[in-house]
């Protein structure tokens, strides 16, 4: 056969091949490229967080004395400006290098039978301004205080002069079996109380900076909204990433923008499984509000909303899931705060609707003790900064919470004596009491 071929056939077709080859891989790589670009977000500028706030002396002096909270935030460069790979990465592995401060368990009794637990922290060394102050901390959904957020978040601010008090959600320790029919929910302030109780009875001179962390916060705000009795010997409030109002976030959490459904699916997914853990706890009580067609109904659950339907409104005798979330979320409660309150969300946050942060915008445009900080990047409870691939141990939020609690304890430390949060006056930004 090769004899019957011309010797110039074999030469006009090959060289084309390879060429055309090149131009389909190139193709390809291109493509790739373009994806990796939009999905990554790399073409996102790197800027300050967009700051709500009124024009005080108090804002000021937060703002001069923080000046993380005006300086960009630069998050990992291959990586960061993502806010799906912050998230699922804070979700995966928490944090890069996770330490583990030394702490004792306390167990306190609730009313109803329940037994809450607190980890409480000593700090590593003296406050610079020479103030008993303590950090009582409310994490995120499920969560308590061997989180390693929670761990890299503690462990720097023991390294700043702050004893520590971290709440364990109600039925999120593994190791610990409920004592009631009943675990955490949304908006319960119950258990967040009692630790807060318990610390102002065994250290009678602290102050206390409040901390919530995504629902954490949502808690937090509610608990000092609830009764101004609970903002005594309160200097401020921080609260990063929630959502702030329950009955608005559940329509968005049906939709796929963001992939925000998927999202639902596995945080329902997580919450079938604490519960599940409990069910002889929360099934099995004679004072117990469930049945078995309940848990019948959370085996085929696929998102928060039916979870919160069927089972954890029960836990408080609410009618129906509307009713449930328009009084367990902070949104109702938060304006009736008046000590400092710094309210920090993402641009990005896949779980947190855009449309719900008019919320806390618009209170700091009309509460003078309130900040409200957004940035562009940082997922859900992220904020990993770094240069280029690897991130920093510590996160921009673990260093803004700390950084702005310093400057409120600077401040506080400076004001006349009879306006101090250590008389039990809770004051206004600019200074005066507020009886």
């Amino acid at each position: 056969m090769s004899a019957l071929m011309e010797p110039g056939d074999v030469h006009t077709i090959a060289p084309e091949m390879p060429a055309m080859f090149d131009g389909m891989k190139l193709a390809a790589i291109a493509t790739v490229l373009y994806f990796l670009v939009r999905c990554l977000n790399l073409k996102s500028p790197t800027a300050p967080p967009d700051i709500t706030y009124r024009d005080t002396p108090l804002n000021r002096y937060v703002l001069k004395s923080c000046p993380i909270l005006t300086k960009e935030y630069e998050p990992p460069l291959l990586w960061g400006k993502s806010g799906h790979l912050q998230t699922a990465l804070y979700g995966k592995m928490g944090r890069v290098s996770s330490p583990n401060p030394c702490g004792v368990r306390k167990y306190l009794l609730m009313q109803d039978g329940a037994t809450a637990t607190f980890d409480l922290f000593e700090s590593l060394g003296d406050h610079r301004t020479g103030d008993d102050i303590t950090m009582v901390i409310c994490p995120g959904i499920g969560n308590h205080s061997e989180k390693h957020y929670i761990r890299t978040f503690v462990n720097h601010s023991q390294r700043q002069g702050y004893r520590c008090a971290v709440l364990n959600h109600l039925g999120s320790l593994p190791n610990i079996e409920l004592t009631s029919p009943r675990m955490f929910t949304y908006g319960c302030t119950w258990e967040f109380a009692a630790m807060v109780g318990s610390i102002k009875g065994a250290f009678p001179q602290t102050l206390l900076i409040v901390v919530g962390f995504s629902l954490g916060g949502n808690i937090v705000c509610k608990f000092l909204g609830e009764n101004r009795i609970n903002q005594e010997r309160v200097l401020c409030c921080v609260s990063v990433c929630q959502g702030y109002s329950a009955l608005r976030a559940q329509k968005t959490f049906l939709q796929w923008d963001q992939c925000r459904r998927l999202y639902n699916f596995l945080m329902a997914d997580n919450m079938k499984k604490i519960i599940l853990s409990h069910r002889g706890s929360l099934f099995g009580m004679n004072s117990s509000k469930m049945e078995d067609a309940d848990l019948s109904r959370l085996y085929t659950a696929t998102s928060l909303m039916q979870i919160d339907d069927n089972i954890m409104r029960k836990f408080h005798g609410h009618d129906t899931l509307k009713e449930y979330y328009e009084k367990e979320s902070c949104v109702h409660y938060i304006h009736n705060i008046n000590v400092p309150l710094l309210l920090v969300n993402s641009s990005d946050d896949p779980l947190v609707h855009r449309s719900l942060l008019t919320i806390p915008r618009t209170l700091a445009e009309k509460k003078p003790n309130v900040i409200f900080a957004l940035t562009l990047h940082g997922g859900h409870l992220g904020f990993f900064e770094g240069a280029v691939l690897f991130p920093q141990p510590l996160t921009w939020m673990d260093k803004v919470i700390v950084g702005y609690a310093n400057a409120i304890c600077r401040w506080e430390r400076h004001r006349p004596p009879c306006l101090r949060t250590r008389r039990g006056l809770c004051s206004q930004a600019d200074g005066t009491p507020s009886l």
